[in-house]
């Protein structure tokens, strides 16, 4: 088992990382601080949305994989998915990322890539 540094932690150095490069890196909603999930709302200049969560990928590995409604201009869809995620997971973490590099970051600051 690898040691994982606590969620607070990786929230804070992602949107550092976004909010460093030019993008715009915020929370939505706070969860654990020492181990909940992240939940990643990825967009490309305020469109094109995407979640994206850590994951276990088709080899068995950690992964991020996309969750959620996709690729939708509806914003009461998007926050109606994050609501039912914190419903049923309250120690979740909602971040939502604007920068044409929010998947690269996610996925190195999450997974440690």
């Amino acid at each position: 088992m690898s040691a994982r540094l606590p969620s607070g932690v990786v929230v804070g150095a992602l949107l550092r990382r976004v909010n460093d490069s030019g993008g715009l890196g915020m929370v939505l909603a706070r969860g654990d601080a020492q181990a909940g999930s992240i939940l990643v709302l990825t967009r490309k200049n305020g469109g094109n949305p995407r979640f994206l969560e850590r994951g276990i990928g088709f080899d068995g590995t950690e992964t991020l994989v996309v969750s959620g409604p996709q690729d939708t201009d509806n914003e009461q869809e998007i926050m109606e998915y994050c609501a039912r995620r914190r419903r049923s997971d309250p120690d979740l973490w909602v971040i939502e990322l604007d920068s044409p590099a929010a998947e690269r970051f996610a996925a190195e600051t999450i997974l440690g890539r």
